[in-house]
């Protein structure tokens, strides 16, 4: 996330600023130029929350690891 003025938010706050952004953009009553703005920072706001739901993954999967003593999916399968 670009602005370093700002506290980086935490997940939650991440998705509820993509909500905002996704209502005001279907509102329709932005210029080009602030729409281009909000669409800038929601395209950060979701790149943030994917990086966010992949490091929780690789943790999900090193406890599973660890606990069980053999890699299982959520699905079940052994990997």
């Amino acid at each position: 996330m670009e602005n370093k003025n700002k506290e980086e938010p935490n997940f939650e706050e991440a998705l509820a600023e993509i909500d905002s952004i996704v209502s005001k953009l279907e509102g329709g009553q932005l210029t080009l130029d602030e729409s281009l703005v909000m669409f800038q920072r929601g395209m950060e706001l979701m790149r943030f929350c994917g990086e966010k739901l992949d490091a929780a993954e690789k943790k999900l999967k090193i406890i599973i690891e660890g606990a069980e003593g053999e890699f299982k999916v959520e699905d079940g399968n052994e990997v």
